[in-house]
């Protein structure tokens, strides 16, 4: 009766474990596909590349997917050479994950100050002619109308004259809307875009730390169950 109970245990525990290795993977390709955001760090004197770090959650979330997909097979089967690769695997993960998380929380911190510092100096790219600029710029054309804000951090006059070639993305609905104010003619949202940006990019940081630390934990249950059944396979 124990050894059944166990057994169901396991087998809860790796589905559990599935939905969150999917999980993971979906929050990474969503966090990995916000190419404009990806844009606005990665230009200028911030200079992050938050798809490294995306890349790497996708490869966790597939292995977990297939840990879990091995650990329902030696439970079922009672293969104990499964069981013991099973066991390696999610140790492995386990410890991976928690210098990951603890990576993740000094990252973010280092993160959060380089865009307080750097992010508004950025403001002349806003009105550049270059390159550079015009991939900022279309940027942060798109998440103006995603995130209902206008200019970087003082606002619609942070894009000078190019404010003519971007403001659509500025205009706000209704001239009645307290969040709008009025500028070169045209009703527009009066909150700058920076603090969204930064919050945005705090947010994701913290759901795949707060991901990473809560697999973690589930882990460390599942190495205890496989424990306990793996003594149960070599008494029968």
């Amino acid at each position: 009766m124990a050894g059944a109970c166990i057994k169901y245990s396991v087998l809860i525990f790796n589905l559990v474990f599935l939905v969150f290795g999917a999980a993971i993977l979906a929050v990474a390709i969503w966090l990995r596909e916000n190419k404009d955001s990806h844009e606005i760090l990665g230009i200028g004197d911030l200079n992050i590349n938050p798809s490294i770090s995306m890349n790497i959650l996708i490869a966790v979330g597939a292995i977990i997917m297939m840990l879990s997909i091995l650990g329902c097979c030696s439970t079922t089967q009672k293969n104990r050479f499964m069981m013991i690769l099973f066991f390696i695997g999610l140790l492995l993960m386990l410890l991976l994950q928690m210098v990951a998380g603890f990576l993740g929380v000094t990252h973010k911190s280092k993160i959060e100050h380089a865009m307080n510092e750097s992010l508004p100096g950025n403001l002349n790219l806003l009105t550049s002619t270059d390159e550079r600029g015009k991939t900022f710029q279309k940027a942060l054309f798109k998440k103006q109308d995603k995130l209902k804000c206008c200019g970087l951090v003082n606002g619609a006059s942070d894009w000078g004259n190019n404010f003519k070639y971007f403001s659509t993305s500025c205009e706000c609905p209704s001239a009645s809307d307290s969040s709008c104010t009025s500028y070169n003619g045209k009703t527009i949202y009066k909150q700058p875009c920076f603090s969204l940006i930064s919050n945005l990019v705090s947010k994701g940081f913290s759901i795949v730390i707060g991901l990473a630390f809560g697999v973690a934990a589930v882990e460390m249950l599942g190495l205890l169950l496989y424990v306990v059944l793996y003594c149960q396979t070599r008494k029968t």
